[in-house]
């Protein structure tokens, strides 16, 4: 009896685990949902969600109190993502900062030597990006300075994607573990979820 009860151990268990992992693993293959057709900025610009991933986010007025979070936004993720095909980083700001937001782009690029062209701005009135920050349906409204400490992951679709936590609001710039372990994660899954749809797609048109 002892015999049979050690070969359950080590052969029947681990892959009982093994199972329970491998469908894990595919229950968060893809990022969640969490709103449907957000508020195309391309209406109001030249720059669009559409066909593009997008982190987002509304540095408001005052600039000078976002250059942390700019640069642990380019750090984490923005440098470790911009050569992926159909990324972009769009930070929405007010009309009247575009010369402290060319000096602050420029000032990231000189600090740590990254190729900016990936990172969008565009100027909008406060109607504009109050009507594209309500349509992310999130508990949350800009400042009085049009600024949030949060930034979002738009999908190709126009869609929010992000955790279904209960708690889940967007990721917050100023943590350095939210956005270094919580973003990081979900801008792979993103990434990987559209490569292999990319791949279907492929092997799908051959011959």
């Amino acid at each position: 009896m002892k015999k049979y009860i050690v070969l359950v151990i080590l052969f029947v268990f681990p892959l009982v685990v093994y199972l329970f992992f491998a469908s894990g693993v595919n229950h968060f293959a893809k990022l969640p949902v969490l709103t449907q057709e957000v508020q195309e900025i391309g209406q109001y610009s030249d720059i669009q969600f559409k066909d593009r991933i997008t982190i987002l986010g509304f540095f408001g007025n005052n600039l000078q109190d976002k250059k942390a979070l700019a640069l642990n936004l380019n750090q984490k993720i923005y440098k470790r993502f911009y050569q992926f095909e159909d990324f972009q980083f769009l930070i929405a700001l007010p009309e009247g900062t575009e010369e402290e937001a060319l000096a602050l782009k420029a000032e990231l690029e000189g600090t740590t030597g990254t190729d900016m062209s990936r990172w969008k701005v565009v100027f909008l009135n406060p109607e504009q990006l109050n009507t594209i920050f309500s349509s992310l349906y999130l508990p949350l409204d800009l400042d009085q300075n049009l600024s949030s400490p949060y930034v979002f992951i738009i999908d190709r679709e126009g869609n929010l994607r992000g955790r279904d936590d209960d708690d889940f609001v967007g990721y917050d710039a100023r943590s350095v573990a939210d956005i270094n372990n919580n973003m990081v994660d979900d801008v792979k899954v993103i990434l990987a979820e559209y490569r292999l749809a990319l791949k279907k797609y492929n092997q799908n048109r051959k011959p």
